[in-house]
């Protein structure tokens, strides 16, 4: 038995027929079944119905298959293994950034590699969670850096906490709550709110902390994954940013925007996480990923 026959059999079962399986493996019909029926002598039993035009698994083949599946991707991983070891800072960082992380790391992450990395190649994904989380799963990406509250946990899934963000209210410099003091939740409320998806956690704490009227889905006007797209809104209207002051700093620095100071002050944060597959291989090249968002995921 060896990997290549476990290949066969999973293109047969993901096919259904021998022609396609062997179109997709590169092999003629004749090979491909030469293969499959070298497996089956060797374990003894078939596993393959060939009956009529499409060939199916027998129950044995059925459970053959799914450790064949296990075992390739196995064997896939020790050779990803080996490579990534000769890489050292070299390879290619694919990370799915979530929105609050977005705003804050990707273009400092863009500019920190292209000085200072040359031979590194960074491919950032953005998107929701639940899009991430499949790239993940699938391969296509390495890691996350996502709001922690809006992932459910897994067994396939490393969740590592990383830092909470300080969450409140911004507003362009000349918006007229921008000069008061303690602005009162009713008195936000007359104008958009423009924010993030929420968690239901970070739903349940709004609604404690400022009434039923704080409910993300009745109080939120503006929706949107992008921060950069909700900050620039807020710039150019009355609209009224919530999420992570963090990232309107430049904003504020700039003078262009203020936090609004809240009666009772929001306390509510953005908890972020490092995220990636259980039992996978990082690359040494994602310590390039881990340094920088250490140093620039902070208020």
């Amino acid at each position: 038995m060896n990997l290549r026959q476990l290949e066969h059999l999973m293109a047969l079962a993901e096919e259904g027929s021998f022609s396609r399986a062997a179109e997709r493996m590169h092999l003629t019909q004749s090979a491909l079944s030469r293969s499959l029926q070298g497996l089956e002598d060797e374990l003894g039993a078939r596993l393959i119905d060939r009956s009529g035009r499409r060939s199916t698994l027998t129950p044995l083949g059925e459970a053959v298959l799914a450790r064949a599946q296990r075992i390739v991707l196995e064997a896939a991983e020790i050779e990803r293994s080996a490579e990534l070891l000769r890489q050292g800072e070299a390879g290619t960082i694919r990370v799915g950034l979530g929105s609050g992380p977005g705003a804050l790391l990707m273009t400092p992450l863009l500019s920190h590699v292209a000085a200072r990395y040359p031979e590194v190649r960074v491919a950032i994904a953005r998107g929701s969670t639940e899009l991430q989380v499949h790239q993940l799963r699938q391969r296509e990406l390495d890691a996350l850096v996502i709001d922690a509250r809006r992932i459910a946990p897994a067994a396939d899934l490393v969740i590592e906490p990383l830092t909470e963000l300080r969450g409140g209210f911004v507003c362009r410099a000349a918006h007229p709550l921008a000069q008061r003091d303690d602005v009162t939740f009713d008195e936000l409320m007359r104008y958009p709110v423009a924010t993030t998806p929420l968690s239901d956690e970070v739903a349940r704490i709004f609604v404690a902390h400022y009434g039923p009227g704080a409910d993300p889905a009745r109080m939120a006007a503006l929706v949107c994954e992008d921060v950069g797209s909700l900050l620039d809104a807020v710039r150019q209207t009355d609209a009224v940013f919530l999420g992570v002051v963090a990232a309107a700093r430049a904003g504020i620095e700039a003078g262009e925007l203020a936090e609004l100071r809240m009666a009772p002050p929001l306390v509510a944060g953005a908890r972020f996480a490092y995220v990636r597959l259980a039992g996978r291989t990082e690359a040494p090249v994602m310590q390039v990923l881990r340094r920088f968002v250490d140093e620039r995921l902070r208020d």
